[in-house]
């Protein structure tokens, strides 16, 4: 099994091949990756579900031969239903709720291949940018186990960067994908909205912030997933433009010379950590080396409207999903189900007007046009993916007198990512850069409304001049 262990190493797309060839069993790897988790997870806290019985029983059946045949897999324990496997969502209310039917990305993620043998760790609902439920405890950053994963991705964010799987399912409604690769030294791409499908319960996640994607070691496995899970499902309420080929195929394609503009100063003026500042300008230098034209440039846009208008939407939605919640266990909320910040949320998005909702979505809509306006100049724009290197774990806890708290602390956090979101781009965290304390910096681009293609290209290209996958935490399941 030693052999077997040691191929965990490889990204998904490798050890696919391996399975398709003969050279390895798809059992074999399985029962590595298993190992792996009974040996590693209880220092990083990353699997809060164990599922090595559906895994076995998914094998005995038979796997697809899809792009990823015989990967070992997670799921976030969030927004991804798998049928008959609780899925509690971080949070005490949801803790014994059990799907009946399989969402349609993890019905994708089936078909590609992926063996799914855990549920990760989130905040609850996924609401703030650290991974520390009451229910289920604290995940721990592989790089410093006294820092954050980030979040709400952040336990399938450790698993990948300890060695556990070699890629987990991430959604990312304001940075969810982004942040944990940011601290955990991961590829992460947030999709362009509609782009991955949500149904067949819902049609949108936080009116349109959220999307589903993963985090990765390379960026091919990123790409290639993509391309097995993109595409509207049935009835879904939109969808994103059509890519011009797969997205695999612009792993390793000529990027051009791109026009970047890059920011180092936060749109809310909230400062930043000059490791981060640091990352971006050796980045810019680099992309220069690269053969790109880069200028530091930002989009106008109004900052405060567009938090306010943000966080409008952000609580109306949260606070819809919990409603929601209520609908399909058929108990009333009550605050002592959840956490105090969780619930500060809710009131604030029952207290929003159907008005208060529109005019935020109108803002956010304003916001989308100026970076319309900013991509007609630039093909991407660069920014760090933080404010700050990976936070110490306790940093988001609130004070007993300000549940909000956390959340103001969430914005100074990640003045960037939200961003994406609120516009529907696709946007990616490469991990470049590591500090004098050996914690991951991430960087930040952001795209064109359905153009992931230049952020593959380019992504390909920065991981070639620089690659990070051979990099290993001190904490590695190995």
């Amino acid at each position: 099994m030693a052999a077997f262990d040691e191929l965990l190493a490889l990204d998904g797309m490798a050890l696919a091949g391996l399975v398709r060839r003969g050279d390895v069993q798809a059992s074999e790897l399985l029962e590595a990756a298993i190992g792996r988790v009974e040996r590693g997870n209880a220092r990083v806290n990353a699997v809060v579900r164990p599922m090595f019985a559906e895994a076995r029983a998914a094998l005995a059946s038979g796997v697809p031969a899809g792009p990823f045949e015989g990967v070992p897999f997670l799921l976030k324990d969030l927004m991804a239903a798998y049928a008959g496997v609780p899925m509690a969502a971080g949070t005490r209310f949801l803790r014994d709720f059990v799907p009946r039917h399989d969402s349609e990305l993890v019905a994708r993620f089936k078909r590609a291949g992926l063996v799914i043998l855990g549920k990760t760790n989130t905040p609850e609902l996924g609401l703030v940018p650290t991974t520390e439920p009451h229910l289920f405890g604290p995940s721990r950053n592989p790089w410093d186990l006294t820092r954050s994963t980030g979040g709400s991705s952040g336990g399938s964010a450790a698993a990948v960067a300890a060695g556990l799987v070699p890629l987990a399912h991430g959604n990312d409604g304001g940075g969810s994908i982004r942040i944990p690769a940011a601290c955990c030294g991961l590829f992460g791409l947030k999709p362009t909205r509609g782009r991955t499908p949500m149904g067949p319960d819902v049609g949108d996640v936080l009116g349109g912030l959220a999307a589903d994607h993963a985090l990765t070691r390379s960026v091919r496995d990123s790409a290639a997933l993509l391309d097995a899970i993109a595409g509207p499902d049935v009835g879904d309420p939109y969808a994103a433009p059509a890519p011009a080929r797969p997205f695999l195929d612009e792993v390793g394609a000529p990027p051009g010379r791109l026009r970047i503009g890059f920011a180092v100063d936060a749109p809310t003026g909230v400062p930043i950590h000059p490791d981060c500042v640091a990352a971006v300008r050796e980045v810019a230098k680099l992309c220069e080396t690269l053969g790109h034209d880069v200028v530091e440039a930002s989009p106008a846009a109004e900052a405060e409207e567009v938090l306010q208008a943000f966080l409008t939407v952000y609580a109306t939605g949260h606070a819809s999903l919990m409603e929601a919640a209520a609908l399909a266990t058929g108990r009333p909320l009550a605050p002592e189900h959840f956490e105090p910040t969780t619930w500060a949320i809710y009131e604030l998005g029952r207290q929003q007007r159907g008005a208060d909702y529109l005019l935020a979505v109108m803002a956010l809509q304003r916001l989308g046009r100026a970076m319309g306006r900013f991509h007609q100049r630039y093909d991407l724009w660069l920014t760090p993916t933080l404010a700050e290197p990976p936070a110490p774990l306790g940093t988001f806890d609130p004070p007993a007198d300000d549940p909000f708290a956390p959340m103001m602390r969430a914005a100074a956090y990640t003045p960037f990512t939200a961003l994406a979101n609120a516009t529907g781009q696709p946007a990616m965290s490469v991990p470049l850069v590591w500090n004098a304390a050996g914690l991951p910096i991430g960087v930040h681009f952001v795209a064109r409304l359905g153009d992931e293609a230049t952020l593959f290209r380019l992504a390909a290209q920065l991981e070639a001049a620089r690659p990070w996958s051979a990099r290993r935490p001190p904490t590695f399941a190995a």
